[in-house]
């Protein structure tokens, strides 16, 4: 029972949640110090979160570094993309749905690869085959079928740079 308790007290997940507690609150006080700390404790020792499977994951800087840079410029580029498609005096153009392969070895990277892509607008992950690493998803502009899935075969090159062995 001790181990466990060991296991889950993380002291800076408690440091970080204490300072969001007092963040949210407005002021720093020793109130809101110690009811953070309160509700931190609890948090974290009352609702752990599962072991992440991270066997065989290695984090290889230089592509690392290319995959933030190009995820950020992805994600203006495809912010302006659905603005523009927002506010053009057209109609608007075809949806889709594609499946596209995510080869990725490891669980929590497909997790990350999802994340990412869901996070930029235009499409959506809207089912993820986890047996055959392959996702489904929605595009709010079908008319580049083919460039889409060059986008996704992208990603998914970055992340095995990235986070795999190679």
């Amino acid at each position: 029972m001790i181990s466990g308790l060991r296991r889950r007290f993380q002291p800076w997940t408690v440091l970080l949640l204490t300072a969001m507690w007092v963040f949210l609150m407005g002021q720093l006080a020793w109130g809101n110090v110690l009811a953070g700390l309160v509700v931190a404790l609890v948090v974290v020792l009352g609702l752990p979160l599962p072991a992440m499977p991270v066997d065989g994951i290695t984090l290889n800087l230089r592509p690392g570094l290319k995959l933030f840079v190009s995820w950020w410029a992805s994600l203006f580029h495809a912010s302006f993309s659905v603005a523009w498609l927002a506010l053009r005096p057209q109609a608007p153009p075809p949806t889709a749905i594609i499946k596209a392969p995510m080869r990725v070895q490891s669980d929590a990277i497909l997790a990350l690869a999802a994340m990412m892509y869901n996070l930029q607008p235009g499409g959506t992950i809207t089912d993820i085959d986890i047996a055959n690493r392959m996702l489904t998803i929605h595009l709010l502009d079908g008319r580049d079928l083919e460039g889409e899935r060059q986008r996704v075969a992208r990603l998914e090159r970055a992340l095995i740079a990235t986070f795999e062995k190679v």
